[in-house]
């Protein structure tokens, strides 16, 4: 049950007489330095309710940060709570950056318990956008302090409406139990025969699960062919073996095998639903010089997929080489990352997992088969042939860094995209 904690949109009056410049009771402003605060009043033309909006200002400084406070008292730790504020912008480029809300936890004495809480989930609503948090108070924490920022927009202008936070319930766990497979067939000679021999494993040695992994190239892995050879349409033959399997564990299942639309060879993911329908696919972008000889063609696009437990995206060997990808999928919403890959680096499997805040599940042959939680760790492994990883995930627990906080909302606020990575040609 949501109980209401404190709401701030118009916990004030303001007096006809100076409707532009006096805040609400309670709030305050707050820059790092006098020469870089960014311009504040209170706003009774871009408003939601009849007090006003908070607004902020870069003034024309390129340096300008900071914005509006409010502390708010009695708070317990260990309780949940979600900060919700509306703002609207107008010449500000970069809003995933440069608009901040945030939740910064004070003990007792007034000093800093654990680390602030970034907001980062919004919800277009008209002219304004819908912003959230929530997180957890920390062991010590007593108050907190509603931050609303504005930073490095010198052009630009956002107000701040609707401004209220309220004590939450814990969110449940969210379980997911995901299988990957070690298997490597040989000799087989045939597509068919070395499909059927992962879906014999997986029919032998996984009872339950949410979701299955199988390597890269299922199809071509001991058959000694081609890639055009073994290349087939989707739906096909192979999805259509890997969708009867689906439906007798009643798993999602997530395997590679090499496409063909037209011309065109692709080496590609499929994702079966557990009713064996093809949910999805994802064409591997990142092709190496040895597919490129043996006529893949290359992807375009990081799609991501929202299946019955959560949030799915799909990377294919190479992929893991680059940031790109992992990234890519994270933004998108993924929360777990299938990975059918033959070989490649496991330190930057683990690496993709940390930066990212996800989830990592590798299927291979010369790769290691395992799971990987948000910290790098492997928290189940395949070491040998004709074996499964199987482990049951929360999708919903924090990894929380002693230093520096809870890296997911972190690390999708300070991401800068905004940066090219690369202008001009490589010398």
């Amino acid at each position: 049950m949501i109980v209401p904690f404190l709401v701030l949109a118009a916990v004030a009056a303001l007096e006809a007489a100076t409707p532009l410049k006096v805040p609400p009771s309670g709030w305050t402003t707050w820059s790092p330095r006098a020469e870089i605060a960014p311009r504040t009043w209170v706003d009774q033309v871009h408003r939601r309710t009849p007090a006003g909006a908070l607004a902020i200002s870069g003034n024309s400084n390129p340096a300008a940060y900071g914005g509006w406070h409010h502390r708010v008292g009695d708070i317990e730790p260990g309780k949940w709570y979600r900060l919700r504020a509306h703002y609207r912008t107008d010449g500000v480029p970069n809003e995933r950056i440069q608009i901040q809300a945030r939740l910064d936890w004070s003990d007792a004495a007034g000093k800093r318990a654990g680390q602030p809480e970034f907001a980062w989930q919004t919800t277009p609503d008209g002219e304004w956008t819908r912003i959230e948090a929530q997180a957890p108070a920390p062991e010590k924490a007593r108050t907190v302090v509603l931050q609303l920022y504005l930073a490095n927009a010198p052009t630009g202008t956002v107000w701040w409406d609707e401004i209220a936070l309220e004590e939450i319930d814990a969110p449940a766990p969210r379980p997911v139990t995901v299988a990957t497979i070690n298997l490597q067939p040989s000799r087989t000679k045939d597509p068919a025969v070395s499909v059927k021999q992962f879906i014999d494993a997986v029919d032998q040695n996984v009872t339950k699960a949410d979701i299955v992994v199988l390597p890269e190239g299922i199809t071509i892995v001991g058959t000694g062919k081609s890639y055009a050879e073994v290349s087939e349409p989707i739906p096909g033959p192979t999805t259509t073996a890997l969708g009867e399997l689906a439906r007798r564990k009643n798993a999602y299942i997530v395997a590679g095998i090499y496409e063909r639309e037209g011309s065109a060879v692709y080496n590609t993911a499929v994702l079966l639903d557990r009713k064996g329908n093809v949910a999805g696919k994802y064409r591997k972008v990142y092709i190496p010089r040895e597919e490129y000889e043996g006529g893949i063609a290359p992807g375009s696009d990081y799609p991501v997929f929202r299946t019955d437990f959560g949030t799915i995206g799909m990377m294919i060997c190479w992929d893991v080489q680059y940031a790109d990808p992992a990234r890519s999928l994270a933004l998108r919403g993924a929360e777990i990352v299938l990975m059918p890959i033959w070989g490649g680096n496991d330190v930057l499997a683990r690496a993709r997992a940390i930066e990212n805040q996800i989830f990592l599940v590798s299927s291979g042959y010369n790769h290691p088969s395992r799971i990987i939680d948000p910290d790098g760790e492997v928290i189940a492994n395949a070491p040998e042939r004709g074996t499964f990883a199987i482990a049951t995930l929360d999708l919903n627990k924090r990894y929380v860094d002693r230093w520096l906080g809870e890296m997911k909302d972190r690390f999708r606020k300070e991401l800068r995209l905004d940066v090219p990575a690369l202008s001009g040609s490589i010398p």
